[in-house]
């Protein structure tokens, strides 16, 4: 018959065993036949992805399930057990207890497991294995999101640069447009300079002509009257 302290510790063991039973996620295992370096190498990686392991007894296991409702697991408490939790990542024991009975054909056993106070099957626990790290998973949730921006960008981008080379193409035609503009304004200011500087030509010969005209005007005007006086002068001459 055990002691008073003897039942005392038992308890506090099934008490802590229901508290590892609210976990999130965790596997029931049968280590039987794994070695020590095994061992060692699988508790490394457990605890790399933040799982807790610890081997437990069966007749006190079988008394913490019945605190949280998880008497159907009852049969597979039997033989060695262990269990592996995990409060960060749900999928993380079954992935990773997995990967090591996949390694150990023939020994290393998955049991059963639960995940957010449900009981799973050995079938349910082996699909659950199956389902990316938690990490992976957000970052395929954040690709699936940023594929739509990322797509628009390129088309952004694609349009921007069409556009770039649209309005150098319109800038070249542009200039080369301007070119005969240019010329052709040149070539009307230069024949309206000249045409001008003719006009101008012209209206000198002109005014030049017009002044010889009066000035022979003038002397023919002054020839008239030398005439007229010499007359007069000559009519006296013979009166007298």
């Amino acid at each position: 018959m055990p002691n008073q302290k003897v039942l005392e510790e038992k308890k506090l063991v099934v008490q802590e065993l229901t508290e590892k039973l609210k976990s999130q996620a965790g596997v029931f295992v049968d280590y039987s036949g794994i070695n020590v370096n095994e061992d060692t190498k699988m508790r490394v990686k457990l605890r790399e992805a933040n799982i807790e392991y610890t081997v437990v007894k069966n007749t006190l296991m079988k008394l913490a399930i019945k605190n949280v409702g998880f008497e159907e697991l009852d049969p597979i408490f039997n033989g060695t057990t262990s269990l592996a939790i995990s409060n960060d990542d749900p999928v993380a024991p079954a992935r990773v207890i997995k990967e090591f009975a996949d390694g150990f054909s023939g020994f290393f056993e998955i049991k059963g497991g639960f995940m957010d106070g449900k009981v799973l099957s050995l079938d349910e626990v082996v699909s659950l294995a199956s389902i990316p790290p938690l990490q992976v998973l957000y970052a395929q949730l954040l690709g699936t999101m940023l594929a739509p921006i990322s797509s628009l960008a390129i088309v952004v981008k694609a349009a921007s640069e069409k556009d770039g080379d649209t309005v150098q193409e319109e800038t070249s035609e542009i200039e080369e447009t301007a070119e005969p503009e240019e010329t052709v304004a040149a070539e009307a200011a230069e024949e309206t300079t000249q045409e001008a500087v003719e006009e101008a030509a012209t209206e000198e010969a002109a005014a030049e002509e017009t002044v010889a005209e009066e000035a022979a005007e003038v002397a023919a005007d002054e020839a008239v009257a030398e005439e007229s006086v010499d007359s007069s002068e000559n009519e006296e001459s013979a009166e007298d």
